[in-house]
Order: structure tokens, then C-alpha cells, then sequence
């Protein structure tokens, strides 16, 4: 990968294919590895760029205080992109929502998967998975929070592991290992994310859900694309949490519609993903 480096450590960051540019943003159990079986795809029509966030992956734990929205700026203007597509998974999402209102001039159009609502009243079931993970993480017993995140985010509430694909876990096992060692020092430095209105996005957007997700996270999809004006929902029906790796395919090719630069703003609506359902809010 190739490095960033500024005063607070470094962003590693990889670039594929030619074309418009995409920036994906990983998902905070994760790092750019996880599009692996999706950039193929969009890197035959667009310049694709993939990045670890501070302390995730190949890029280094944050030495000081950082945004993230900051850090993703610093990224595309190095690269010298004005408008990119942006991309984003889980916490990937939110960290693309913050930059789309920051910088709206700055993006194209926005694609969130599964993105967190930030004040959101968690089940108990959410709850429960959070203390689990604190509790292996206050007992140093890293291969427990390890396993308890895997459970909630790759397995899902929805199905038994001989339902997942095969190496999947093995794939994400080194990442969420990663993410948690680093767990800390992040939380302590990110300045983090806002509630701000969603409603100020303007620019074509697409949300896309695993049925097989956490209730949660369903629930907040549908609010994404109701509160964001004219986003149109995505459902992917043999995913939980972490579509591009669930289902890869059908995700390249619900992006490959949706970020096709046809039309004054880009953007198709109306797409699917294999026996999924799209709805236009």
C-alpha cells in the first residue's frame, strides 16, 4: 500500500482501474481489504480508492487528535480529485455522511451500507453484544471480543455459521483483531461524528441493508433513505451486516448502476440486487 504521512502517523491507501474516481470507507470491524471482491468490478470504469482508517488495517494508531471527515479530505486532495463517489460501510458510512455535509461541493454521489444513526436507542440485544465485547476486553482476553464481534457482525442474528461463506471469517479475523488492539487510543483521539440533519444531503444517494442484519441496523437504513431526500433503498437478500463481503456480486453490480456518470448528476435509481427489493423515498 502506499503511505500518507503526516504529524499524527500515516493513512495507507491503494488505487485501482482508471475512470471517475470512488472512494470506498471500510467498516469499523474491518479495513480496505474488505472490497476485495467488489473492486475488480468498479475499477473497470472508474479510478478506485480504497484507504484504512486510522488505527485499522495498515495505517498507523492516531498519535493526537483527528477527524476522520478531515483525514478523508487530506486523501482526495493529495490524490487531486475535486468530486469523488463515495462509498462507505457501517462506521464507513457515517464517516462519508460527515464528509458529504462538510464538503458537499466535494462529492458526487454517496452510497452508504448499513451506516450507524449516531444518538440511536440500541436494543438489547445491541446492548448485550457491547458489554460482551467490554467485558473480553477488560479480562485481556482479546480472542473472545474477537469471536464476539465476528458473531454480531459477519454471522449475523439471522443464521448458524455453516450458513456464512466459507473463509469469511478467516478473512475478517485479522482486521477485528486489529481494530480492537487499537480500539482505544482511536476513541480517545476521534473527534468522532455529529447527529446532523441527514436532510441537508443533496446529492444522489443510495442505501443498502442486509436482510440478514441486525434489526438495529435495518431499522436505521429505512431512515437514511426516508430522511435523505430522494435516496433510494437497497435490500440484499443473503447479507447481514457487511455486504461486500456477503454479497459481493450483487453489490458490484447495484454500484456499477448507481455510480454510472449518466445524466447532469449521476446517480440511477431504481436499482437491484439479485432477489432484493429498491424502493425510491
Amino acid at each position: 500500500m502506499i503511505t500518507l504521512t503526516d504529524d499524527l502517523g500515516h493513512l495507507s491507501y491503494v488505487v485501482s482501474g482508471d475512470g471517475p474516481p470512488v472512494v470506498l470507507v471500510h467498516a469499523g470491524v474491518a479495513d480496505h481489504r474488505m472490497w476485495d471482491a467488489v473492486v475488480p468490478a468498479l475499477a473497470e470504469r472508474h479510478t478506485v480508492i480504497r484507504y484504512d482508517l486510522r488505527g485499522f488495517g495498515e495505517s498507523a494508531p492516531p498519535a493526537g487528535p483527528f477527524s476522520e471527515t478531515d483525514d478523508l479530505r487530506r486523501l482526495v486532495d493529495h490524490l487531486g480529485h475535486e468530486r469523488v463517489r463515495l462509498v462507505g460501510a457501517s462506521w464507513g458510512g457515517r464517516v462519508a455522511v460527515e464528509f458529504t455535509l462538510t464538503h458537499p461541493e466535494r462529492v458526487h454521489s454517496l452510497v452508504l451500507l448499513a451506516p450507524p444513526w449516531p444518538g440511536y436507542h440500541w436494543s438489547a440485544d445491541m446492548v448485550a453484544y457491547d458489554e460482551a465485547e467490554t467485558a473480553a476486553l477488560a479480562a485481556g482476553d482479546l480472542d473472545t471480543a474477537v469471536r464476539v464481534n465476528l458473531d454480531m457482525w459477519l454471522r449475523g442474528p439471522a443464521r448458524a455459521w455453516e450458513d456464512v461463506a466459507a473463509g469469511l471469517a478467516d478473512r475478517l479475523r485479522g482486521p477485528v483483531r486489529t481494530s480492537l488492539v487499537n480500539q482505544a487510543v482511536v476513541g480517545e483521539y476521534s473527534q468522532g461524528v455529529t447527529a446532523r440533519d441527514v436532510s441537508a444531503v443533496a446529492v444522489p444517494t443510495l442505501v443498502g441493508i442486509g436482510r440478514l442484519d441486525v434489526a438495529d441496523f435495518r431499522d436505521i437504513a429505512r431512515r437514511y433513505a426516508g430522511e435523505i431526500p430522494g435516496a433510494t433503498l437497497v435490500e440484499f437478500a443473503t447479507a447481514a451486516h457487511l455486504v461486500a463481503l456477503d454479497a459481493p456480486a450483487e453489490l458490484a453490480a447495484a454500484l456499477g448502476t448507481f455510480l454510472a456518470p449518466v445524466g447532469p448528476g449521476g446517480g440511477a435509481v431504481g436499482v437491484t440486487a439479485g432477489d432484493g427489493r429498491s424502493e425510491e423515498s
